[in-house]
C-alpha cells in the first residue's frame, strides 16, 4: 500500500510515545521497551519507517513480530488504542526467533508462527490487564521468565549497529572492517542474517535516522542544515533517501514534527 502524505501520520507523532529501560533480566536482549497511545481522534493508519530494529508488539489482543523494514510500513490501528512493544538489540532478534532476519524483512508475522501456542499464553496474560502499564509490567515479566534459556547476542552486533548510526558510511565501514577483522563479503553476510539487510542498506536507514532525531531537536529546522549534519551530500540527496525509505517529503516530515 503506497503512503499518501494527506492522509497518513508518522508513527510516534501523533499521541503519546514513551521508551522505558527494559528489566535487568532482559537488558541484554532488548534495547528498550515502548508505548504508544493514540489519541481517540487520531488517524486509523500510522506510517512506521526503518530502524533497523526488530520488534514484538502487542496490538489489539495480539503479539506480532515487526520484521526489519526496507520501506515505510502502514499500521491500521484502533484510534484511541494502546500499543506496547519490545525492541530487540541487534542480534538478539535472532536468538528469539530462531532465523536468519533476511526471512522476515518488511513483514508483520503473529509470534504464534515462532512460538506456538506459548505465544497465544502470553498475549492472553497480556491482554488480561486492564490497564496499559499492567500490560506493559506483565509483558516484562514474562519475557523475563525465558530469557534464561535464550543466549544474548554477541557485541559484535551492536558495534557494527553503532558505528554506521554514528559514523559516515565510509568512515563507519572502515572502523567496522578493521576491528572485526572480516571481509566486506563475510560482513554483508552476518549483517544479512543479522539486521535483513547488508551494510549499504543499514546505513541508508540510520543515516535517516539521524534526519529524523535532528529533526525532532532542531528549534528552526532548516532541511539543508539538517541534511549536512544527518551527512547526505546535499539537499537533493536527502529528499531522495527520504522518498525511498518513508514514502514522505522531508518537508512533509518537519511539517508533521514541528506541528
Amino acid at each position: 500500500m503506497k503512503p499518501q502524505e494527506d492522509d497518513l501520520v508518522l508513527s510516534g507523532v501523533i499521541g503519546e510515545y514513551a521508551e522505558y529501560r527494559p528489566p535487568m533480566a532482559l537488558e541484554r536482549h532488548f534495547q528498550c521497551t515502548w508505548s504508544n497511545t493514540l489519541r481517540p481522534d487520531g488517524p486509523s493508519c500510522l506510517a512506521v519507517v526503518p530502524d533497523g530494529c526488530v520488534d514484538i508488539t502487542w496490538i489489539d489482543g495480539e503479539l506480532i513480530v515487526a520484521g526489519p523494514d526496507v520501506a515505510v510500513a502502514v499500521s491500521p490501528l484502533t484510534a484511541g488504542s494502546t500499543v506496547i512493544g519490545a525492541r530487540f538489540r541487534p542480534g538478539a532478534a535472532r536468538r528469539w526467533l530462531g532465523l536468519p532476519m533476511s526471512e522476515i524483512v518488511g513483514r508483520r508475522i503473529a509470534l504464534r508462527e515462532f512460538w506456538g501456542p506459548r505465544a497465544n499464553a502470553i498475549a492472553q496474560r497480556i491482554g488480561d490487564v486492564p490497564s496499559p502499564a499492567g500490560r506493559m509490567r506483565t509483558m516484562e515479566a514474562l519475557f523475563s521468565q525465558l530469557a534464561p534459556d535464550i543466549d544474548p547476542p554477541s557485541a559484535e552486533f551492536g558495534f557494527v549497529f553503532n558505528a554506521l548510526r554514528t559514523e559516515s558510511a565510509g568512515r563507519g565501514m572502515v572502523i567496522i572492517l578493521d576491528r572485526l577483522d572480516v571481509s566486506p563479503r563475510t560482513l554483508r553476510r552476518h549483517c544479512q542474517e543479522t539486521f535483513g539487510y547488508g551494510p549499504k542498506t543499514l546505513d541508508r536507514i540510520l543515516r535517516f535516522q539521524r534526519f529524523l532525531a535532528l529533526a525532532h531537536r532542531a528549534h528552526e529546522p532548516r532541511l539543508a542544515d539538517i541534511a549536512f549534519a544527518a551527512g547526505y551530500s546535499d539537499q537533493a540527496h536527502l529528499t531522495r533517501e527520504v522518498r525511498r525509505l518513508s514514502g514522505f517529503s522531508p518537508a512533509a516530515i518537519l511539517s508533521q514534527i514541528t506541528a
